[in-house]
This record gives C-alpha cells, sequence and structure tokens, in this order.
C-alpha cells in the first residue's frame, strides 16, 4: 500500500525502467515497437510517421495500468490524468477533421460549457476506461482515412469544407498535420511525468 506524505499526497515511488541498456529509456532500442524500417523518403511519411510514433507512445505510457492508475491525477490543482490525456486526444482526432473537411464531429466530452468535461470527467471506472480507449482508436482511425482521402499536402479546407476557411485564413493539410504532431508530442512529455508519478516508471 502506498504511503501518504505529510501532506496528503502519495509517496512516489521508485523509479524503474524495463530497459537494460541504458537506464533513462522507456525500453531497449531493438524492443521499441516505435522504431520502423520504413524508409522516410518525403515529408509526407515524415509527418505520418511522427504521428504514429507519439500515438504510439501514448499507449505506451498507459500499458499495464488499472483504472485507478489511469485515472489519477498529477498534482493539485491540475486536472490532468492518463485517461484524461487519452480522452483529450480523443477530441483533438475529431478536432483535425472538422477543421480539414467540417465534419460533423461534434465534441464526445467537452462542451462550451464545460471545456475541461475530458479532463473531469475521467474517472477510475473501468467502463470510462474502455470506452475512453475504444473511441481513441475509432477516431484515429477516422483521421487517418481522411488523410489517405488527400493526396496533397498543400490542399486547404477551404477546398473540402462546404464551411470554408478558418476565421483565420485558409489552412492547408500539411499545416494541420505538423498542429496535430505537435500536440501530441506536447502531451508526451505529460504523459512521461504523469506515468513516472504512478509507478516509477522513467520516462524517455
Amino acid at each position: 500500500m502506498e504511503q501518504l506524505d505529510q501532506g496528503g499526497e502519495q509517496d512516489p515511488a521508485p523509479r524503474w525502467t524495463r530497459a537494460t541498456v541504458y537506464p533513462d529509456m522507456w525500453v531497449d532500442p531493438d524492443d521499441d515497437p516505435r522504431e520502423s524500417d520504413v524508409e522516410l523518403v518525403d515529408e509526407r511519411a515524415i509527418l505520418l510517421d511522427a504521428l504514429r510514433s507519439y500515438r504510439l507512445t501514448v499507449e505506451m505510457k498507459c500499458a499495464d495500468l488499472d483504472a485507478e492508475q489511469l485515472a489519477r491525477r498529477s498534482v493539485p490543482p491540475s486536472t490532468m490524468s492518463l485517461l484524461g490525456l487519452v480522452r483529450h486526444l480523443t477530441e483533438d482526432e475529431r478536432h483535425v477533421r472538422r477543421i480539414m473537411t467540417g465534419e460533423d464531429a461534434p465534441w464526445l466530452y467537452r462542451s462550451e460549457a464545460h471545456r475541461d468535461g475530458d479532463w473531469d470527467g475521467a474517472v477510475a471506472d473501468p467502463a470510462v476506461v474502455d470506452e475512453a480507449f475504444l473511441h481513441w482508436r475509432e477516431e484515429m482511425a477516422a483521421t487517418d482515412r481522411m488523410i489517405d482521402g488527400i493526396d496533397d499536402l498543400g490542399a486547404t479546407n477551404a477546398g473540402f469544407s462546404d464551411l470554408g476557411a478558418e476565421p483565420g485564413g485558409a489552412i492547408s493539410l500539411r499545416e494541420l498535420l505538423l498542429s496535430h504532431v505537435e500536440e501530441y508530442a506536447r502531451h508526451c512529455g505529460h504523459a512521461d511525468l504523469l506515468r513516472e508519478r504512478v509507478d516509477g516508471r522513467v520516462g524517455q
């Protein structure tokens, strides 16, 4: 049973890793599923490989945890948790398609009245966990289908969406993909810290 410190916070677990080569890595390089032999020959391949890698990183950071651990929040007053992160990224996947094609993809967890619903609703319930990962995988697949259907990275949302360009002007698939990769990359840093806080497994 985890001990509480004088402030009522759980004592951090000892740091550990499954890696045997470098102690500051998540796994050994030869065992890392993010490593690929695919030759990155052009800009599109590079962007999509980065997105694949960061998505997989989030999944790895959530692996082998139960509902309570996934829903455990970082430090007050933050409501951030690994489960909340999955729900938040699900909303981001839908947002990308909404911007690019005008797809009817309303928020699943958020609303204008409750803009942190993706984080706040991430509770320690196995059913909530299962639903979150199901939705996340469905939304990633839907985003990938959209990307596959647009050949030109320079194509703008004004050409695909009845809504026309964004208020700030038209945005290209290239810009949108780069922003999406950036969003995942930023949250992978959060996932490193969240996971280490839960069970001590080091980030990378």
